[in-house]
């Protein structure tokens, strides 16, 4: 598989795997952004979804991401996973732009609904493909860096087709709201982008574990992973098997006068199945962590010691992952609102995305 490391802004490189898939991208934009809601709600008047809001500069996190992720994937191979309900935000969003496939769901069912759901229609049209997921929440410090280690990770799942290998990011600090990950013995990877077998998975750790992870090899989970669409497909077989044959059902509807109304039947009858917990923890597929060097991912949900401290005083002062000062943007400042002194974390938690 050819890659050129000299990712550039504004330019798409492609990855095509030797195996005759290509590469896909997944952003996950069905969360309804509970937790930051006040907050968006006093920046820009509305209950939009936190993925559709201009948190930080003039573009919306959700703009953020597919900027990011075009850098390597072209709109093309992107799918993005939303939520009938937030079908407005959406033509706000692209107006003119090139559109990525938009993949609706009619209800939130969690996050293994809007990540199989997406497998299964890459699978359909990309049998051997290669996807990876991202959350529409992330702020990327350094988007070519991390674009081309999403890349050398995609590699390693083309190589190795039975493995779902997700991002790790070094910790800062002993955060008992994350999801932390446990790397084992290293399976793959280079000396500057090694590639570990997850040793375990610990969601919300008490902070005496917290502490004991920092202070090991643990680092947070960012949602972002690698893998086949039929692994992925398989993993929610064997450990979703309800929410599988709910989807399943769909194929038999692709393309026909059916398939909206087959698809709200689907969801309608299938559980709410949360992808970490129950697929990622449980599937029989081999699972890898790589790490992604420095402090540059940070995520738009706040943490409980910084909830406490914020106040509704926007434009925000932020004060994690060394992003200060970030004015907001199009949905402008409160007249008379001072710029408040007071940090918002915006590292957090994943399972709201899809």
């Amino acid at each position: 598989m050819a890659f050129d490391d000299g990712l550039r802004s504004g330019e798409a490189h492609e990855i095509e795997p030797s195996g005759g898939g290509s590469l896909w991208a997944v952003v996950l934009a069905g969360g309804e952004g509970v937790r930051l809601r006040p907050l968006v709600r006093h920046l820009c008047g509305d209950e939009r979804p936190k993925q559709f809001s201009p948190l930080l500069g003039t573009r919306t996190l959700l703009r953020h991401t597919l900027d990011r992720v075009g850098l390597l994937i072209p709109p093309e191979r992107t799918v993005v996973v939303t939520l009938q309900a937030h079908a407005r935000y959406l033509d706000r969003e692209f107006g003119e732009r090139p559109r990525p496939h938009i993949v609706s769901q009619p209800e939130n069912r969690g996050t293994a609904a809007g990540i199989l759901l997406a497998a299964q229609w890459i699978e359909t049209r990309d049998p051997r493909a290669v996807m990876v997921c991202f959350p529409s929440d992330h702020l990327v410090l350094e988007e070519a860096a991390f674009m081309t280690h999403v890349a050398k990770v995609a590699g390693f799942v083309e190589r190795e087709p039975q493995w779902i290998v997700l991002l790790g990011a070094k910790p800062s600090q002993p955060e008992t709201e994350y999801g932390w990950i446990e790397p084992g013995a290293r399976v793959g990877g280079t000396v500057q982008r090694p590639i570990y077998r997850i040793r375990s998975f610990r969601e919300k750790p008490s902070k005496e574990v917290a502490e004991a992870l920092l202070a090991g090899r643990g680092l947070w989970n960012t949602f972002v992973l690698a893998a086949r669409a039929t692994v992925l497909l398989a993993a929610g077989r064997a450990c979703a098997p309800a929410l599988y044959e709910r989807l399943a059902r769909l194929r038999s509807f692709t393309g026909s006068e059916h398939e909206r109304w087959a698809l709200r039947q689907a969801y309608a009858l299938a559980p709410t199945v949360n992808f970490s917990r129950s697929i990622l923890e449980a599937c029989p597929q081999p699972l890898a962590v790589s790490t992604f060097a420095g402090d540059h991912v940070v995520r738009s949900r706040q943490s409980r010691a910084s909830r406490e401290r914020v106040d509704q005083t926007w434009p925000v002062n932020v004060a994690a992952g060394d992003v200060y000062g970030v004015r907001a943007g199009v949905c402008g400042q409160r007249k008379g609102s001072p710029m408040s002194s007071r940090p918002v974390n915006l590292k957090g938690e994943h399972d709201e995305h899809a």
